[in-house]
């Protein structure tokens, strides 16, 4: 095989939740800290490295950072995680915004995007000048998840219904400001957006079925597209913005409609379901960048299974042309659930330190291990076996 991986330290990533939105009952979440990887950073880092993965996913949480109003700046709960990052020798895509932002900046203000632009550009700053490089980052977590969850349906922050396409307008104008602003003071700054893979399908000559589904299925590609100046150029969009793709994918990532009903998640035995290999050549065939598999996992004891499924499907891209960069295992650690605080067990380490450490699910380190070496088989290299 001639393409290697380049993007990242390892094929397999590490990503760490760091949501920090608003609910709609107004709670404030902040996964990073729920989970203590704000005081446990390196000893993460270093735990994930003893399992081969040298490079994650992880956040800057914008609330705490500008907590104390406008062009007002508090790094005290970087740092430390840049710091560690360097010292354990792991490589970071960090999400600026995931989700969440101050209390005093409105999403649907003009301010949004000028004061987002100022914080990635200073965050960019601090970056280069703690590490030396210049940083690799997602501006802003899923901009269509937010627009559906946050802008549409009120699930969480803006809390608003039917204001979607709005939400998802001021997002890419704010991502477009940010990475202008990132990489005239720092360049060389690497961006990556990110967003959920899916596919939705109706019911067969069904015209009140397949239309929506249609629709939803068109919207996947609306925060790529306008990005990159090819939907609502007015927005300033264009080709240069985006250095790769991550896409999301998880096993309820397909769904079907019910007449009458939200959509219920696809069977990956449904003959609809699309096999991830085929959903990743279209990506790679639409934009022609390189493209990872950013975030993917499920729950319990099918962890294994999972991963097991995702390589296939990578590998099998692979093998027909489709440049992978990497799998992100996210969550790579298990934390507390966004709406009832349930423990969500989907992370290679589970949440609760014993003896200093966080415990290894087994099935799914060995797993992890046996794609390593079929990966580097494939590759013809010894890194990720040896890891």
């Amino acid at each position: 095989m001639t393409f290697r991986p380049s993007l990242f330290r390892s094929f397999f990533l590490g990503g760490f939740e760091c949501s920090t939105h608003r609910r709609n009952d107004g709670r404030r979440l902040d996964l990073i800290a729920a989970t203590r990887h704000d005081l446990l950073a390196e000893e993460d880092y270093r735990q994930v490295a003893e399992h081969g993965i040298r490079a994650v996913r992880d956040g800057v949480r914008w609330h705490l950072v500008q907590a104390a109003g406008p062009g007002q700046y508090d790094w005290s709960a970087v740092l430390p995680m840049l710091h560690a990052a360097q010292r354990a020798g792991t490589q970071v895509v960090w999400d600026l915004c995931h989700y969440g932002w101050p209390d005093w900046l409105d999403i649907f203000s003009a301010d949004f995007a000028p004061r987002f632009a100022e914080y990635a550009a200073r965050f960019a700053e601090l970056a280069r000048a703690e590490t030396g490089a210049a940083p690799t980052l997602c501006p802003l977590n899923e901009i269509s998840f937010l627009a559906w969850a946050g802008g549409e349906t009120g699930h969480f922050n803006p809390c608003t219904n039917g204001r979607g396409p709005e939400v998802k307008r001021q997002a890419v104008a704010a991502t477009l400001a940010a990475t202008r602003a990132m990489r005239q003071l720092v360049p060389g700054t690497r961006v990556f957006a990110v967003e959920p893979l899916i596919n939705t399908v109706g019911r067969p000559n069904v015209d009140a079925d397949i239309e929506p589904a249609e629709r939803r299925n068109a919207g996947m590609w609306e925060a790529w597209d306008m990005l990159l100046g090819r939907q609502a150029p007015e927005l300033g969009g264009s080709e240069d913005m985006l250095d790769a793709i991550g896409v999301n994918f998880y096993w309820n990532n397909q769904w079907w409609l019910h007449e009458g009903r939200d959509a219920a998640p696809l069977s990956v035995f449904d003959e609809r379901w699309v096999p991830l290999r085929a959903l990743l050549a279209r990506v790679h065939a639409r934009f022609q960048r390189p493209i990872f598999v950013a975030e993917t996992s499920i729950e319990g004891d099918r962890r294994a299974l999972w991963l097991r499924y995702v390589a296939d499907e990578v590998i099998a891209a692979l093998e027909a042309g489709v440049p992978v960069e990497g799998i992100c295992l996210y969550p790579v650690l298990s934390h507390p659930g966004w709406d009832n605080d349930r423990y969500c067990p989907n992370g290679l380490l589970e949440m609760e330190p014993k003896h200093g450490r966080r415990p290894v699910h087994l099935p799914l380190a060995q797993e992890l291990r046996r794609q390593q070496a079929r990966l580097a088989a494939l590759f013809g290299t010894g890194e990720e076996a040896a890891a």
